[in-house]
């Protein structure tokens, strides 16, 4: 390292010593890391509404705590946003206010009195996206004329049908069944209070019919579902009783098959927040066990500090160990990389071996072998969770000499090719689910129904496979991978970022996955890449990126102030294509340094990573803690060695 001085080599060793201490004071005392992560501010007003709709014994210091970090999350703009400092979203705060009237704000409150107008200057609570409409409706807010014909006969249609459950995405399927049940049932909340939102309307909110077109709505399929949703919505009553207790006893069947204890089906609130409603609208009082070992489970999820409460979507404990460990493998140290091998080893019996999830319709002759994001999920385990936790075991055996992950690694590999797309790409649970023309439905006004391949988790694939020796030239896997990146690159350069925002997090993934696959860092591709990421390097050295940026009409990178972790991203990227020496890589370290905090991490309140685009978004509290960290080390480590190349596919 003798272009930098003595001093900014101490400077920058005493940044990652004390990166590493911060993060080594996270470890759990069976090895595991879990962070808190954070949504919007759906998820805590839905929970409070879920306690009142089932008229729970009122726990007025958890509700003050949630009102506390409700009122503290509203924007300036009077309503409240899906990310920090972000635009108004109408259902987000109509489920506020409706839950903060419910906790017992006036509704003189002047935030709420703001809220009220804030609503009211966009057209009012009949802009509501379609799940909030669902929750209005079990209020008796609106009438179940407001929201889309759900028939619980779909659970029984064949697979030949365009409407298969199996034809959506793992979270709009676990959403959708228990949701179906409870649109059979049409059941009204108890709410006890008698606590209504007819304010938040401009008209009489019983008199709304159903909702408009979305923007990224087809018109032509759309008037099509309308109009089959009108034909259903004069047939439904009609339909055999007989048959409709078959479709709710195929539900259920379907349900308590994944139920999954207290992590809950699916592992993710929405599914199990309706899963209780499903049961008491079926009469199943609080002591039932599927019940109230879900119901359970939501508490679980709560996050209860001294001033504030909210509750999280769900928890990432195996995203986050495996992350962690590779910071720690990074930073390299004598008390990094026992740490890291705890962690690795914790996950070890997390592999799911056993089950064939629902992701085995489309591969029934594919082994399991893949890694949750939770706890315990064992019918819906991801691709990407498993790529990184193969990278990270894989290296720690070639670095450490580690015994004991030949198995889960081989069997990792395995599931990961089994479940390549036919377009060479990955998505993140599923298999060839492109049927785009779902998303037309009325239901599918989020546009999230769907869970197709993406350049992120395609990417991470490739530089699993790759790490473990296979080429473009050896494996058609990875041929087949890099030809769906090279096609799915943006004109500037980048590449789009699923699940995380976004393409600083795409071209971050990308980039590493093609130095990884053999790529010379002199192609094309790759110099676009890099020239465009120096190109939006912030003034301060860092690299943000605003959530609009997923906007329909396609602008590309939307500028946004500085963050560790998309910092820390652009400069994995850079380093990644061989760009160690570039001037912006030396100003993105300097600007980490310069902004850690006296516990050897950074502070990060905006949001930089996806849940759905332009719907949910999610802060995931260890980001600024791990990424910031295997930055500065993987920084040092190059400028360590004579050949300056990433050897690792992360």
């Amino acid at each position: 390292m003798d272009s930098v001085n003595a001093t900014a080599r101490e400077v920058l060793e005493s940044s990652i010593a004390s990166a590493t201490q911060g993060v080594l004071g996270f470890q759990q005392s069976d090895g595991h890391w879990v962070f808190e992560l954070e949504a919007d501010c759906t998820i805590p007003a839905e929970y409070v509404l879920l306690r009142h709709y089932l008229a729970e014994p009122v726990d007025t210091v958890l509700e003050a705590k949630i009102g506390n970090y409700l009122r503290r999350v509203q924007g300036a703009h009077g309503g409240w946003p899906l990310v920090h400092d972000g635009e108004f979203d109408m259902s987000a705060s109509v489920k506020s206010y409706f839950a903060l009237k419910m906790i017992g704000d006036s509704i003189d409150a002047p935030h709420m009195v703001r809220a009220r107008e804030a609503i009211h200057a966009r057209g009012g609570a009949i802009q509501s996206n379609v799940f909030t409409r669902f929750m209005l409706a079990m209020f008796g807010v609106v009438t179940w004329r407001a929201v889309p014909v759900l028939p619980i006969e779909i659970v029984l249609l064949p697979f030949w049908s365009p409407f298969h459950i199996n034809k959506i995405s793992y979270w709009a399927r676990t959403t959708m069944v228990p949701l179906m049940v409870i649109a059979a049932l049409k059941p009204r909340a108890k709410n006890p209070k008698g606590v209504g939102i007819d304010e938040l309307f401009l008209q009489d909110p019983r008199s709304i019919g159903m909702t408009a077109k979305a923007p990224h709505q087809s018109m032509a399929w759309f008037m099509l579902f309308r109009a089959l949703d009108g034909i259903l919505r004069v047939v439904e009553p009609m339909f055999p009783k007989s048959l409709r207790k078959r479709a709710i006893d195929a539900a259920l069947a379907f349900i308590e098959e994944r139920l999954n204890g207290e992590d809950g089906m699916g592992a993710i609130y929405p599914p199990m927040a309706n899963i209780v409603m499903m049961y008491d609208a079926l009469g199943k009082d609080e002591n039932y066990p599927p019940r109230a070992v879900t119901r359970r489970g939501i508490d679980k999820l709560l996050v209860i500090r001294e001033e504030e409460a909210y509750c999280q979507p769900c928890v990432s404990p195996v995203w986050d160990t495996t992350l962690t460990a590779h910071a720690l493998l990074e930073a390299g140290n004598a008390e990094a990389v026992p740490a890291a091998k705890r962690g690795l080893d914790w996950l070890i019996p997390k592999q799911e071996l056993e089950v064939k999830g629902d992701w085995a319709v489309k591969r029934p002759d594919v082994r399991p072998g893949g890694w949750a994001f939770q706890y315990n999920n064992a019918y819906y385990p991801d691709l990407d969770d498993t790529a990184v936790v193969v990278m990270s075991m894989d290296r720690m055996r070639r670095e450490h000499g580690a015994t004991g992950y030949d198995a889960a690694i081989d069997r990792g590999r395995e599931w990961i090719e089994g479940m390549q797309s036919d377009d060479g790409g990955w998505a993140a649970f599923d298999v060839n689910n492109l049927e785009y023309y779902l998303n037309n439905i009325p239901f599918s006004d989020h546009g999230a129904l769907l869970d197709p391949p993406t350049e992120d988790v395609t990417a991470r694939c490739i530089s699993m496979l790759a790490q473990l020796g296979e080429t473009a030239q050896t494996s058609k896997h990875v041929a087949d991978g890099v030809a769906y990146l090279r096609k799915t690159q943006h004109p500037e350069g980048s590449w789009y970022g699923r699940w995380g925002m976004n393409f600083i997090y795409g071209t971050w993934s990308v980039l590493c996955a093609l130095n990884m696959a053999g790529v010379r860092h002199d192609d094309p591709m790759i110099r676009k890449a890099t020239g465009w990421l120096a190109s939006i390097q912030n003034a301060d050295g860092g690299w943000g990126e605003n959530a609009v940026s997923y906007r329909l009409d396609y602008k590309g990178w939307e500028a946004a102030p500085s963050t560790a972790s998309q910092t820390a991203w652009a400069l994995l990227a850079l380093m990644a294509a061989g760009e160690v020496d570039h001037p912006a890589v030396a100003r993105g370290v300097e600007y980490l340094i310069a902004t850690q905090n006296e516990k050897g991490l950074w502070d990060e309140q905006r949001y930089t990573a996806t849940g759905f685009p332009r719907v949910f978004y999610l802060r995931y509290h260890g980001y600024a803690k791990f990424f910031p960290l295997w930055a500065l080390a993987r920084y040092r480590n190059l400028r360590d060695t004579n050949s300056r190349v990433v050897g690792v596919g992360m």
